[in-house]
């Protein structure tokens, strides 16, 4: 057997002898992970012991999450056929980019090395370094970014919430970010990313729920004389427009990038093969109902003046457009699902902690091990809160982590990482298609940041630390 990367997994065969010469064998016999080569954060956080069905509700917890709700204000720097078809590639592409990551993963698995993390996956295919220095930190900022934009989307659901019963209350945006904090805390005790898994079936029904809502919202609305005229036109000048449209661009890239296809394969029980895609098409079945839907009702209904969430054109100068059980209900939907969204990010930030401060020769929950989680997970989530309520305009800066992170991790690497190991010949048309989407994705993910700068710079004056916003 050749050498092993020290955080892939091993397995043995009797009839190996070198990886060229493995006799074709099926998935059952060679992807069950060696428990004693297994380091903590592996053996605790990414235990291999579920479904493809379970797989199916991480990936849609990952993707389908309230951000889904800023893509009609995307769709309104891009115009109606820019929006639409931008959507329809960002939906094609990611999928055939995902599997091909799984694919990548299931060939390394059939040759004795199950990757685990896409920092190892990196490591194996591209060299040594590429995961530690490259995809490992763009991994971490873009999880842990997704993290504090969560806590911070659900301490507003909140507040929406408290203003509607109490029009003149005095309780402050960041008091409510401390609270989800609070709650978010405690729930990041649950042991690991298959232990999620039944948290993220409620967060796949909770957000076909809260989309539809949204969906008939805009809708009654629009049918309606309550809400703006219809104008969709795209505003600005010409260098706002361009601008403006890449920063859209990373907008629905974030929309459906997730950053960690390795680690959400990692939770399912071996035999691997297939599953992995039968857990896409659970999620992207429920992907292009709820962000077309989402999209083309929330510009029909707004045009131009599609807000950077939806929910905030359901008001018109402070009066809701919609009754207010209604907004109730969308608020309340949207702040339990945003927490499992929280929870599902921060599995990423789990394993690197379990990996550094557990013991794997010990018991998960002995003394040894329960003591550094329950430190090193508060620490996190105390962080992540005092970031979000110290930056309550993180939106912004989440596009730029979009640009940088999702776009690479989920448009380019996949593609790349398929040529790497399966090394197509330049006659084989998925070369080109791959380097083509690489190449695109690339200038894309270039100019995207550029433009979401950009807007930083535009929005700074507005900024204030813990703003009431």
């Amino acid at each position: 057997m050749g050498s092993l990367h020290p955080n892939s997994v091993p397995h043995h065969h009797p009839h190996k002898v070198r990886d060229e010469e493995l006799p074709p064998l099926s998935m059952g016999e060679t992807d069950e992970p060696n428990k004693d080569s297994l380091d903590a954060g592996a053996l605790f956080v990414l235990k291999s012991k579920g479904s493809w069905i379970h797989c199916g509700y991480h990936l849609t917890t990952a993707i389908v999450a309230p951000p889904v709700l800023s893509l009609p204000y995307a769709v309104a720097s891009l115009s109606w056929v820019g929006g639409v078809v931008f959507l329809m590639i960002a939906a094609m592409v990611t999928f055939y980019s995902y599997n091909l990551i799984s694919l990548a993963l299931e060939h390394h698995a059939q040759k004795g090395r199950r990757l685990l993390r896409f920092r190892d996956m990196a490591d194996e295919i591209m060299g040594p370094g590429w995961g530690n220095y490259f995809v490992g930190p763009i991994q971490f900022i873009v999880c842990y970014g997704c993290v504090i934009a969560s806590i911070l989307l659900g301490a507003q659901c909140m507040k929406t919430i408290y203003l509607l019963s109490s029009p003149e209350g005095s309780m402050k945006l960041y008091e409510f970010v401390i609270i989800l904090g609070a709650f978010t805390m405690v729930l990041a005790q649950i042991p690991s990313f298959h232990s999620l898994r039944y948290i993220n079936l409620l967060s796949l029904i909770l957000c076909l729920i809260y989309n539809i809502c949204a969906t008939a919202a805009s809708v009654y609305i629009g049918t309606s004389n309550k809400g703006p005229p219809k104008d969709y036109s795209v505003q600005g000048n010409f260098t706002n427009q361009i601008f403006n449209a890449f920063n859209a661009i990373a907008i629905i890239a974030t929309a459906y990038g997730n950053g960690m296809i390795p680690e959400i394969q990692a939770t399912i029980a071996p035999p691997v093969k297939r599953k992995m895609f039968k857990g896409l098409c659970v999620c992207y079945s429920v992907v292009v109902f709820t962000f077309f839907s989402v999209s083309i009702s929330g510009y029909w209904a707004f045009g131009n003046q599609a807000a950077g969430t939806l929910l905030t054109n359901f008001y018109n100068n402070g009066e809701p457009l919609v009754p207010k059980w209604f907004l109730y209900m969308i608020n309340t939907l949207t702040f339990i699902q945003v927490s499992a969204v929280g929870l599902v990010y921060l599995q990423p930030t789990n394993e690197i902690m379990e990996r550094t401060f557990s013991d794997p020769k010990k018991g998960e929950f002995s003394s040894r091990n329960v003591v550094p989680r329950l430190i090193s997970r508060s620490l996190s989530i105390a962080v992540a809160t005092l970031i979000a309520a110290m930056l309550p305009f993180f939106g912004d800066i989440n596009g730029v982590i979009g640009a940088f992170g999702f776009i690479p991790l989920d448009f380019v690497l996949p593609v790349i990482f398929y040529n790497l190991t399966f090394r197509p010949t330049k006659k084989n048309p998925i070369f080109w298609v791959n380097s083509f989407i690489a190449t695109l994705f690339s200038i894309v993910a270039g100019i995207s940041a550029v433009a979401a700068v950009r807007q930083i710079s535009l929005d700074a004056d507005t900024y204030r630390l813990f703003a009431n916003v």
